[in-house]
């Protein structure tokens, strides 16, 4: 990966006078990372770019979270733009919706596993088992390092049979578990959608992201878009990086100015 801000004369180039496509992802890259999911805000700054963005004829904006939809579109709090929550799996801010029918089998056996979590994981100070209506995280940050094995270890177990009926899908992040649907959806597959549905034909996408679930965008949009990871540069599928979320504030100003010429 390169550092963008070491190239930014070729990315104004690149965009200037094109239409754009911002996707953004929320925690880690328009919110730092906190020790609880709730305690996650953006900045009176960035929430003020995002809504001088958004009414740009030339620019459409979509946030994309594993949030659920609901608490995305609160903390977010800016019109007229895409929110994508559960990874994909919720949107609002387009007419159509994606065909994503959940079975009611997956429904139960969701709220069967989130009651035997907060029993197993009540014993592991610090874990969290957040219910975002069609998924679940299982948040582990606040856990001490000593008890990380033994969480673990209660999680695999708990879902272990789910999985292996293939009734339910798992991915990791940050000091994150997710339980989700056993469906081919991800953040790869909603930014697809959306640029499909997107009425600035021949915009550029830019995503920014900065977790494991963001490399699916990065995948699908290597060779049609600017794709950037948020953190400390590692191996990842993003094209560039920004050291941390004020420097990602710094980027939507820049776009901004660009896009007033």
């Amino acid at each position: 990966m390169r550092y963008l801000f070491d190239h930014r004369k070729q990315l104004q180039s690149r965009l200037a006078k094109r239409k754009i496509f911002l996707f953004l992802d929320y925690d880690g890259t328009l919110s730092p990372i906190v020790s609880h999911p709730k305690k996650a805000k953006i900045s009176k700054k960035c929430k003020k770019l995002l809504k001088r963005l958004s009414l740009r004829q030339k620019v459409c904006l979509a946030v994309i979270s594993g949030r659920s939809l609901k608490d995305l579109r609160i903390r977010v709090g800016v019109k007229s733009i895409i929110y994508s929550g559960n990874h994909g799996l919720e949107v609002s801010g387009v007419k159509l919706k994606p065909a994503n029918n959940l079975s009611a089998e997956y429904k139960r056996t969701l709220k069967q596993i989130k009651r035997d979590l907060n029993k197993r994981l009540r014993q592991f100070k610090g874990a969290i088992v957040e219910d975002k209506g069609l998924t679940l995280s299982i948040h582990y940050r606040m856990t001490p390092d000593s008890k990380l094995s033994g969480l673990k270890a209660a999680f695999r177990r708990t879902v272990r049979g789910a999985l292996a009926g293939n009734l339910i899908k798992v991915r990791g992040g940050k000091k994150v578990f997710e339980v989700r649907p056993p469906i081919e959806w991800d953040k790869g597959k909603i930014v697809s959608w959306l640029l499909k549905k997107n009425k600035l034909k021949g915009a550029t996408p830019i995503y920014i992201g900065d977790d494991k679930t963001d490399e699916d965008a990065f995948r699908v949009l290597k060779r049609r878009g600017i794709t950037i990871f948020v953190g400390e540069p590692k191996k990842s599928s993003a094209q560039y990086y920004l050291k941390n979320t004020f420097e990602v504030i710094r980027f939507l100003q820049l776009l901004l100015n660009l896009m007033a010429g």
